[in-house]
């Protein structure tokens, strides 16, 4: 049975997911009634991003004295506010502004969400909890960005806003009523916090996320004209398309964690990331064939997800004194994958090369992962035996 407490973060991730992904089913909405070309209004998913990286590693600094229930809940009010400036955005910069502090607690939460999430676990179970918190993200993209999509298609995009909003009043309440009071970690002078970025498994870690995570985005970034213009899938099917994505990804999330709670998560990266890479290669040869293209939806979408609990908890792990800023700063890298892996991935597009091209793109990101994941393995081996490491596994 869940828990609650878990349950409360999952709801927020849900939240979050939809704020975050709902925006490129609405764009052509927004940017007709702010007046403004599609192309501008993309801004408005970079400025979400670019607000994620800002925020990860500031808000979590900043908060570092205090409980980590109370830093929860000033992360999803500073998310409900913020998302509440979008639904009465008039123009192109006041919109601008508020999809860029709407990002600021994202990476944030993750990184203090999914420490508390490990904190909470029954022994031995703690990347299996960390998935429960990243289902809402996953069940996201199956319900409420359809949903919002849908709203915002047929009655207006402030309304997909206003959801958001209710969604994060909502989580309020869940974390308060149903998140135990955690005690706060000793307190860390920030000095001391930020050694963590002298050690070079932290950089490898981040290069997997950052890198080999990318892969994923080089394929999602541009899967309805692969669904359409290659597998010649009607428009009116990408929507129920893109749910399958979503239900492969919440299948691969709670696969994942069980995977590194059984063989650590490092191994269960390197494997995880080696998986995607034949998946993204197959597709590129069967995309023409629509009955296996649906399969490879569904599995590709399982096997990126299921990284996601499995390189959170690798990070947790190798900064036991500086968890919850190691763990927000990794969720800025993985908005980081997503703007290189979106970008890397449209290259060979502009170039004529088609829409299946950048699958082999993001297959070379990921095993781009898979060697940053056999380097950390390979480091903790060598200081292991020279008798200078002793972390445990993970």
């Amino acid at each position: 049975m869940l828990k609650k407490s878990l349950v409360a973060l999952a709801v927020g991730g849900f939240g979050i997911g939809m704020t975050e992904f709902v925006m490129m089913g609405i764009l052509p909405d927004v940017a007709k009634d702010l007046n403004v070309t599609i192309p501008q209004a993309g801004h408005f998913i970079s400025a979400y991003a670019l607000g994620v990286v800002i925020g990860a590693p500031i808000l979590v600094g900043i908060a570092g004295n205090y409980s980590p229930k109370k830093i929860l809940l000033a992360l999803m009010a500073a998310f409900t506010v913020f998302n509440g400036l979008s639904v009465f955005a008039g123009s192109y910069g006041f919109m601008l502004f508020s999809r860029l502090l709407s990002g600021l607690p994202h990476g944030a939460y993750f990184g203090v969400g999914a420490v508390v999430a490990s904190r909470l676990a029954e022994k031995g179970k703690a990347a299996s909890a960390v998935a429960v918190m990243f289902s809402g993200l996953t069940v996201a993209n199956v319900i409420g960005i359809p949903l919002g999509t849908y709203v915002g298609h047929t009655i207006s995009w402030r309304y997909t806003f206003m959801i958001v909003v209710a969604i994060g009043l909502l989580t309020l309440v869940s974390i308060y009523f149903w998140l135990p009071k955690i005690e706060k970690a000793t307190p860390i002078p920030i000095k001391h916090a930020l050694k963590i970025f002298k050690r070079t498994e932290l950089w490898l870690i981040l290069a997997i996320t950052g890198i080999g995570t990318g892969g994923f985005f080089c394929w999602y970034s541009y899967i309805t004209p692969l669904l359409t213009d290659v597998s010649g899938f009607a428009d009116g099917m990408v929507i129920f398309i893109l749910m399958l994505a979503g239900l492969g990804m919440t299948f691969g999330n709670i696969l994942g964690g069980e995977l590194a709670d059984r063989v650590s998560p490092i191994k269960a990266t390197a494997f995880l990331l080696t998986a995607m890479a034949m998946c993204l290669l197959i597709i590129f040869f069967i995309a023409p064939i629509q009955w296996m293209m649906l399969t490879m939806v569904f599995v590709t979408g399982a096997f990126a997800f299921a990284t996601a609990p499995s390189i959170q908890m690798l990070m947790i792990k190798s900064a036991k004194e500086s968890e919850m800023l190691a763990s927000s700063v990794n969720q800025a890298a993985f908005n980081i994958a997503n703007a290189l892996g979106a970008f890397l991935g449209g290259l060979p597009i502009a170039a004529g090369y088609g829409y299946t091209s950048p699958e082999l793109v993001g297959a070379g990101l990921a095993i781009c992962g898979v060697g940053f994941s056999l380097s950390v393995i390979l480091l903790r081996k060598k200081r292991k035996k020279a008798g200078y490491y002793r972390l445990q596994e993970a």
